[in-house]
């Protein structure tokens, strides 16, 4: 190609560079990809606008094309004419622009210039963004909303904690406002009481009432894993640590509890072992997992539960002395059940009302089965009472519980509450055998056969049959 050759097609090029061809062009490219091209000379008179353009600025194409954006911009056509800013500052510019007819757009102005570096042509290209603002707005009072059920929810969530903890007993009332109290801080709590008493509900009490609520609460019980288990269970381990070891590695329930509450429920059952390990992560705030070789920072609240003296297995030497004194920090003392008789009726009623919602039934307590509930000694406390109750409304035909429902040793203790009436003095003899006549006539109204009523009293066979000769 000669010099004179490439000089023409040079010049060809730079005259297309600087001609309203390459702004039609640019103005087609841009037509396809935005909502409105608006394109002005270098004085600001429009030249050309989308026909779009009417239902954005409220005026036709024809009203727009050859009037100048300064005064388009003083009519209100448009605040802020991006094309204005783009002449008096030579560069490209983007702007919230809006409408007479209250639409927002986003406009991008791009200054064409010529070879000189003199400005040609404005070409705005501009997006509706009205609706992203509508759509910003709603989600702003949609999450304002789901604020509030947030902590609607979170004060219902509190009423139920509230509401699970039942009780009319002066001393578990007490309980109650000390685990209230607790619950606002961090302090290590230990909790005592006889099995079944409600040590877990007291602890799930105390995590919802805690600002630890929303994270986790995990437990775990000390007696009932492996000590290997429970070492990997509590500290975790790293990959390849022991044989059938995840080849990942495993977080431990103390990193898992991080920032919420860890509930270690018969602790006195922790081999010494890993008694040592609890301490310093207790004291120092961090573990280590097995096989690992760096500390690991943890935040979790410590509560425990124990039904043995720790007192006396510390001086047996089954448990760490300064671990005791480190876990209690606060003691929580639930009374058993039998300790607060006034409860009893109220959790019975509070569980068969649970029940009945739960297995879709109506049942109903007879007299007969309140005075036992009231009458036995429940050794397995509230949980046995639970248990009792879900029993009585399960495999009960009718509306209402039959006492017969029972269990033997609910009989024995209503039978023998029923027999036991004096109302005035009379002789010991004559009272002794007014309630042997009275135990008889019950027996013999609850089983068909002597037999069976020496079992249930606890005498020989010929006995029975002696007696009811006696007072025939």
């Amino acid at each position: 190609m000669t010099n004179k050759s490439q000089e023409n097609n040079s010049n060809q090029l730079s005259n297309y560079l600087y001609s309203d061809q390459l702004i039609m062009d640019l103005v087609d490219m841009f037509d396809s990809s935005y909502d409105v091209i608006y394109v002005s000379d270098a004085k600001g008179k429009t030249l050309r606008v989308t026909p779009l353009s009417e239902h954005l600025y409220g005026k036709k194409e024809s009203e727009l094309v050859g009037k100048n954006v300064y005064d388009l911009e003083e009519e209100g056509v448009y605040s802020t004419s991006v094309t204005r800013l783009v002449l008096e500052t030579g560069e490209k510019i983007s702007r919230i622009q809006t409408t007479a007819s209250g639409i927002r757009l986003m406009v991008t102005g791009i200054p064409i210039k010529d070879n000189k570096g003199n400005i040609i042509r404005v070409i705005n290209a501009s997006r509706n963004v009205t609706q992203v603002s509508k759509i910003k707005s709603e989600m702003e009072e949609m999450r304002k909303i789901i604020e509030g059920y947030k902590e609607e929810l979170k004060s219902l969530r509190k009423k139920e904690t509230e509401q699970k903890t039942i009780t009319n007993n002066a001393q578990m009332e007490k309980v109650i406002q000390l685990a209230k109290r607790v619950a606002t801080v961090d302090s290590t709590i230990l909790i005592l009481g006889e099995s079944g008493v409600g040590k877990e509900v007291i602890t799930n009490f105390i995590h919802k009432n805690s600002s630890r609520a929303e994270n986790a609460f995990l437990k775990i019980n000390c007696g009932a894993i492996p000590e290997n288990l429970l070492e990997s269970e509590l500290f975790g381990y790293e990959k390849g640590a022991f044989t059938g070891a995840n080849n990942k590695g495993k977080a431990g329930l103390f990193e898992l509890a991080d920032n919420g509450t860890l509930f270690l429920d018969e602790i006195a059952d922790m081999p010494l072992s890993l008694q040592v390990k609890l301490l310093r992560v207790l004291q120092e705030k961090e573990v280590m997992r097995i096989g690992g070789t760096r500390s690991i920072s943890v935040d979790a609240r410590i509560i425990t539960a124990t039904n043995t003296d720790l007192k006396k297995e510390v001086a047996k030497g089954r448990f760490r002395e300064d671990l005791y004194y480190r876990l209690n920090v606060i003691p929580i003392n639930i009374p058993p059940l039998r300790k607060r008789p006034e409860d009893i009726l109220l959790l019975a009623n509070h569980f068969i009302e649970y029940f009945n919602e739960t297995h879709t039934t109506d049942r109903r307590f007879s007299p007969q089965i309140l005075h036992a509930f009231q009458s036995y000694d429940w050794p397995g406390n509230v949980r046995e009472l639970q248990n009792i109750v879900e029993r009585l409304v399960v495999t009960s035909d009718e509306r209402k519980i039959s006492s017969d429902l029972l269990p033997e040793e609910f009989h024995k203790c209503s039978i023998n509450e029923e027999s036991v009436k004096v109302n005035k003095i009379i002789p010991l003899k004559k009272c002794l055998e007014l309630a042997e006549k009275q135990l008889l006539s019950l027996a013999r109204e609850k089983y068909s056969s002597t037999t069976e009523i020496a079992k249930v009293l606890e005498v020989n066979q010929s006995t029975i049959s002696r007696k009811f000769n006696k007072y025939k």
